[in-house]
This record gives C-alpha cells, sequence and structure tokens, in this order.
C-alpha cells in the first residue's frame, strides 16, 4: 500500500510540474530577452509552459475621441507583433506556443491583476537591469512596497548573463 501512495504522489507531482506556467513581462528593456530565454528553457527542461504579458500605455488626454482610439489602435497592433514575434522565439525552444496576455495600463498594476485573476500562474520571472540606477522599476515595486500582493514565486535572473551562463543555470 506504501508504494501505491508513493507512486500516486510522483505522479501527481510530475502532473503538477507539467502543468508549471512561467510568466514572462514582455517591456523594452534589453534584460527581457533574458527573462524570455531563461523562462522557456525551464519550462523546456523541467516540464511547464510560458506566458507572455505585454502592457501598453494608455493614451494621454486628447480633445478628439477619435485620435485616442487611433492611438490605442496602433499600440496593440505593435503590441501583439511584438508578442506574435517572441512566442515564436518561444516555441522554437520549448516546442508550445506561450499564452499571451496584452493589457493596457500601469505594467505593475496590470500584472498584480493577472497574476489573481490567473491562477495557473506558477512563477513569475523578471530579469534586473544591467545598469547601475537599480534593478528595474517592477522588480523596485515587487520587492518593495508592494511585495505582500505577490502570491506567486518570484525569479530574478541577472540581466548581464549570456546565452551560455543561462544554459548552465537552467
Amino acid at each position: 500500500m506504501t508504494d501505491e501512495i508513493a507512486v500516486s504522489k510522483s505522479a501527481e507531482h510530475e502532473a503538477a510540474r507539467r502543468q508549471r506556467t512561467f510568466l514572462v513581462v514582455v517591456d523594452d528593456s534589453p534584460e527581457r530577452a533574458v527573462a524570455l530565454r531563461y523562462a522557456a528553457l525551464r519550462a523546456a527542461r523541467g516540464g511547464g509552459r510560458v506566458a507572455l504579458l505585454r502592457v501598453t500605455e494608455p493614451p494621454g488626454q486628447t480633445e478628439w475621441a477619435g485620435v485616442a482610439e487611433m492611438m490605442r489602435e496602433e499600440r496593440r497592433a505593435e503590441a501583439e507583433q511584438l508578442l506574435q514575434g517572441l512566442a515564436a522565439e518561444v516555441n522554437r525552444i520549448t516546442g508550445t506556443m506561450p499564452v499571451l496576455y496584452l493589457r493596457e495600463g500601469e505594467p505593475r498594476d496590470e500584472l498584480l491583476k493577472l497574476l489573481v485573476e490567473e491562477k495557473g500562474i506558477s512563477v513569475l520571472v523578471l530579469a534586473s537591469s544591467t545598469s547601475s540606477e537599480g534593478p528595474g522599476p517592477l522588480i523596485t515595486a515587487l520587492t518593495g512596497r508592494y511585495n505582500r500582493q505577490l502570491r506567486t514565486p518570484l525569479v530574478i535572473v541577472p540581466g548581464g548573463l549570456s546565452e551560455d551562463e543561462l544554459e548552465t543555470v537552467t
């Protein structure tokens, strides 16, 4: 009977591992590529899948609603094109297409909302900035003032890791 329980728990653990989702926030930083590759390699090697979140800025104040809507549509089209390109890269590494999320608003707020809404997201992967100005706004917020709202494990990858170093640590 004990062996059956152990086999059952092992099968449950393996199934849970395969259902892990690694979320990467798609911003315009050069470190995004490091976070994306890390998440894709982890998903490919350890089971799971990748999800990508792109948050666009809402249009600023304008006198004409039509102009604001056109700006919104342009930003959305650019974001969709970027996500599709990154999805192809993830697919090449993992063999599966990532889940894509496109939102409008403040990146930190939209990320926190998504993590509450999507219980299947298992790990948030961010890469730290390589500049001397600090780790980046999302990492600063999520390890500081907003850390109590975070209910998903956060993996912070050094933004300066090379391809070879990423291969080694995943």
